[in-house]
């Protein structure tokens, strides 16, 4: 069933505010709808009185949930936009934001600050291991692209297969470092599992300083990217540099995951549900997939959070609750694509 994009766009931005708004308003401590509105309105600067609002209430959503909100919308738009681009350019409907080894490289780099942290090595800042672990991204994907030089086209089998190369090393030292953390391996394997627990302000600075540039950055190549699909020689005719547009998006969509892993931690399945199920309603066409995947995974990470920290009993780390949505989601549309090719 196909649908009018414009129309699906505004439903999606639409039902994010929606969202937002209901969000902020859940939780141990209990805001009403009119009274959230009033406080973001308030905080974004218009003239909105408080007088009947709870200086308690103000406080929780201005420096508690919106961070957290807004930090869980960003990240899901991110890799849902990433896992887009990467099965677009990569020609390859299982490519997901992690194919090229990001997240693996970005684990790593976490890692390491928390063992030398422990091992009572003083560290800079209070976001270092955010820093490192957007460090060992972009390590982890120069390596790949490195590993995949010897292709100069550099085709989806040859960076795929670099990608899952570059992984495993890194796991095998992902390992290594939680046997040197022994007892205080508990630290390096929550973050692994991704949570949006004490997110604040500067973190939210920091993802929109990255992400904004790469947003409009793929949206201006969204054209290429449907041409892309038809094959290097076809994109090369129509005046479309394959192997250079390839490199631009490919750093784009990685620098995208790169920023999300570093503040959130790992959190599978948000960008390969997202294209496919868009894909079906709207079709292919980038220039309005890639927005509508932005939207849909804002949407789809804060819902999931919003269940994880105000629905059930005790909050679980994110990773684990959209690997439990996602997993058998994606089996669906596993079995469903197969049923039609046969």
């Amino acid at each position: 069933m196909r649908i009018k994009p414009l129309f699906l766009l505004l439903l999606l931005t639409l039902s994010l505010l929606v969202v937002i708004i209901i969000a902020s308003g859940l939780g141990y401590f209990q805001v009403s709808m009119s009274g959230v509105t009033a406080i973001v309105a308030a905080h974004l600067g218009l003239p909105v009185s408080l007088a009947d609002i709870d200086e308690t209430a103000r406080l929780v959503i201005t420096d508690v949930r919106l961070p957290r909100i807004l930090c869980a919308t960003l990240v899901g738009g991110c890799l849902a936009v990433a896992g887009t681009v990467f099965q677009a350019v990569l020609l390859n409907p299982l490519a997901d934001p992690y194919t090229l080894g990001v997240s693996s490289g970005a684990a790593f780099g976490a890692a390491l600050s928390i063992v030398l942290t422990l091992f009572g090595f003083v560290l800079p800042t209070h976001y270092t291991v955010a820093l490192a672990a957007f460090v060992g991204a972009l390590l982890t994907l120069w390596l790949v692209f490195m590993l995949a030089g010897s292709d100069r086209g550099f085709g989806s089998n040859t960076l795929i297969l670099s990608g899952v190369i570059i992984a495993a090393i890194l796991s095998a030292g992902i390992g290594f470092l939680k046997y040197l953390a022994d007892e205080q391996v508990n630290v390096i394997i929550f973050w692994l599992m991704g949570s949006f627990v004490g997110k604040r302000w500067p973190e939210i600075h920091l993802l929109l300083f990255i992400t904004l540039p790469c947003l409009i950055l793929i949206m201006l190549y969204a054209r290429d990217m449907n041409i892309l699909s038809f094959g290097t020689k076809t994109a090369d005719s129509l005046g479309v540099d394959a192997v250079k547009t390839r490199k631009i998006l490919l750093v784009t969509a990685s620098l995208l995951t790169a920023a999300s892993v570093s503040v959130a931690g790992v959190i599978g399945f948000v960008g390969l549900i997202m294209p496919h199920l868009l894909r079906r309603i709207i079709g292919p066409d980038n220039r309005i997939l890639v927005p509508a995947s932005f939207l849909g995974g804002c949407l789809l990470l804060l819902v999931a959070d919003t269940l994880t920290r105000a629905v059930l009993p005790h909050e679980i780390p994110i990773g684990i609750l959209t690997s439990l949505i996602g997993g058998p989601f994606f089996c669906y549309i596993f079995i469903t694509s197969k049923r039609r090719v046969w």
